[in-house]
């Protein structure tokens, strides 16, 4: 495609983007999303009154709850969709709560040990401050967050290290890429240029070297930490190396759909259009929209000890696949704008409904069930899980900014 083609589509999808409009009829209106909106305020109240303050929601299993400390990656979320469910319903009880959930969360900026910071704070302290717009007290969080953050950067293999754990000598996981909005924003807000710069660099590496031809992504890279070069390709919670789980490629789309407005480099634009494309024509992508954990799940062979659980489907892979969807649609044609918003909208009135929708009052207050973790290590199967709910809400809340004309960003 040429450069001026490419110009007028991202011209187009910006003023699309800033205006919070979509130039295709949206086929979900405003009283549904609404309806969902209040629906899921209730049911959190569920969670809220039964997760202790110093404590976050990670699941619920076997009737019990499963908490977890600030510490696990996924503490952000649970005050995030209540910011999330705040903003969208103008409920102030819940703009407490989810205020209130931070003091808990705030020693996390000091936390060099993880990079899913941006998952830790920018959905939670990230979402206070463009609420609340309290620069004062949340942008420093943001900043020392930034920074921590930065500092599993690695010059020489040009991205910022994800584990520290395991025999990989310097592990990249396709995750990553949703941590890097932390670094782009902070980097704008506190005129620290250089973390845009390291969130570029991780991206353009991943793009690299974490996609097959089919623009599937592999879910862990090993690098060389001396001179930057791929030692290896594996899985850790998709069915085998070689294998499209379900939830990486989710991460990727968003991920890189999120740079692209973030940089307005078109590299990153046609990466996220490429990884939609694959997912959407998948011969293994349901009716419904919700993907089975494993988009090779039928190469699972029957020896393995999960073999009976294989056709698992994933409602969290699902969730941030719709809400990258609805603004990956922004930035696109027509006929490509039509063709994500109408995959997103399946998506999200098959999460509205059952089997996925959480009855009102069960699953200890999660709003979404049927989410999976990571099924070869025996981790958080066919549950409820905290990050599913959080990207159903921010898909919503996305949906009912372009059916009011809303700023999206």
């Amino acid at each position: 495609m040429n450069k001026i083609i490419w110009s007028l589509l991202f011209y187009i999808g910006s003023v699309t983007s800033l205006l919070g409009q979509s130039s295709v009829r949206l086929r979900i209106d405003s009283v549904a999303i609404q309806n969902q909106l209040q629906r899921a305020s209730q049911q959190i109240r569920h969670l809220s009154r039964a997760t202790p303050a110093d404590k976050f929601p990670q699941s619920f299993e076997n009737g019990t709850h499963r908490f977890s400390n600030s510490s696990w990656w996924c503490s952000g979320f649970f005050p995030g969709t209540l910011l999330l469910l705040a903003d969208a319903t103008g409920d102030s009880e819940l703009l407490q709560l989810g205020l209130d959930k931070l003091s808990y969360l705030e020693k996390e900026q000091f936390n060099t040990g993880t990079h899913d910071l941006g998952f830790m704070l920018y959905c939670s302290f990230g979402q206070a401050l463009r609420l609340t717009g309290d620069s004062a007290q949340y942008l420093p969080v943001l900043e020392q967050g930034a920074a921590s953050l930065a500092s599993r950067f690695s010059p020489e293999v040009g991205a910022i290290r994800s584990w520290d754990h395991g025999s990989w000598e310097y592990a990249v996981i396709i995750d990553n890429m949703m941590n890097l909005e932390l670094l782009t924003q902070v980097a704008e807000m506190s005129n620290q240029p250089n973390w845009k710069n390291l969130a570029v660099a991780h991206a353009e590496k991943t793009m690299a070297h974490h996609f097959r031809d089919d623009y599937s992504s592999y879910h862990v890279v090993d690098y060389d930490q001396r001179t930057g070069a791929v030692k290896g390709r594996y899985t850790h919670q998709g069915a085998d190396d070689e294998s499209a789980w379900s939830r990486g490629q989710a991460w990727g789309l968003y991920g890189f759909t999120m740079m692209f407005r973030e940089t307005e480099d078109r590299r990153f634009l046609e990466q996220a259009v490429h990884i939609a494309d694959y997912l959407l024509n998948h011969a293994e992508m349901p009716a419904d929209g919700i993907p089975y954990w494993d988009f090779d799940y039928h190469n699972v062979s029957g020896d393995r000890p999960f073999y009976s659980q294989r056709k698992l489907r994933d409602v969290s892979a699902a969730a941030v696949l719709c809400s990258g969807l609805i603004e990956l649609a922004q930035y696109v044609d027509r006929h490509a704008e039509t063709k994500y918003m109408r995959f997103a909208e399946k998506i999200m009135k098959s999460l509205s409904a059952a089997p996925y929708l959480t009855p009102e009052g069960q699953q200890g207050g999660f709003i979404l069930q049927h989410s999976v973790g990571a099924l070869p290590l025996g981790s958080e199967i066919d549950v409820p899980l905290t990050y599913a709910d959080y990207y159903f809400i921010e898909a919503l809340v996305r949906y009912k900014k372009l059916l009011t004309g809303a700023a999206l960003f």
